[in-house]
């Protein structure tokens, strides 16, 4: 039986041998994020299905190693570590966090209007003259209460 908790180490052990954050880590395996959250707390077992993607995508993981801890990683100790396409690389002087929030999103790029073709300005114009009315705003806190602030009807 597969330990939730060693399976966790074990993925994270991947992630740090290839300088990866959780959300690289399961973008590249085309699986949610929030699975490789839930996983890596130990608060769900892996799936055969996901087992499976990352022996796919990581060829130096072990299947035996993997679920059961049995073996070594990477599974030759000689040859370079291939990072997959998609893993971001880190530059020679940058720190490699692994702790990252996996809910965050990188900002948007900024477009320019003069990029756009005349059905997107006037896509855009539709979309940014459309009021949005905001009802309520909600403040989650570290501690785990909340604020909640009901907007005035006007």
């Amino acid at each position: 039986m597969v330990n939730n908790i060693d399976f966790g180490n074990r993925i994270q052990k991947i992630m740090n041998h290839y300088a990866i954050s959780a959300s690289s880590f399961a973008d590249y395996m085309g699986v949610g994020r929030s699975s490789i959250s839930h996983i890596l707390s130990g608060r769900n077992k892996p799936s055969l299905d996901f087992v499976m993607k990352i022996v796919d995508a990581y060829s130096d993981v072990d299947l035996q190693w993997l679920l059961y801890g049995k073996g070594t990683f990477p599974k030759t100790q000689n040859n370079p570590v291939e990072v997959p396409p998609s893993a971001p690389i880190p530059e020679k002087n940058s720190t490699v966090t692994t702790a990252q929030d996996l809910f965050t999103h990188p900002p948007a790029e900024e477009i320019k209007s003069e990029d756009l073709t005349t059905s997107e300005k006037k896509l855009s114009s539709a979309i940014i003259s459309t009021e949005q009315k905001i009802e309520k705003i909600v403040f989650f806190y570290a501690d785990g209460t909340f604020s909640s602030y009901q907007m005035k009807k006007t």
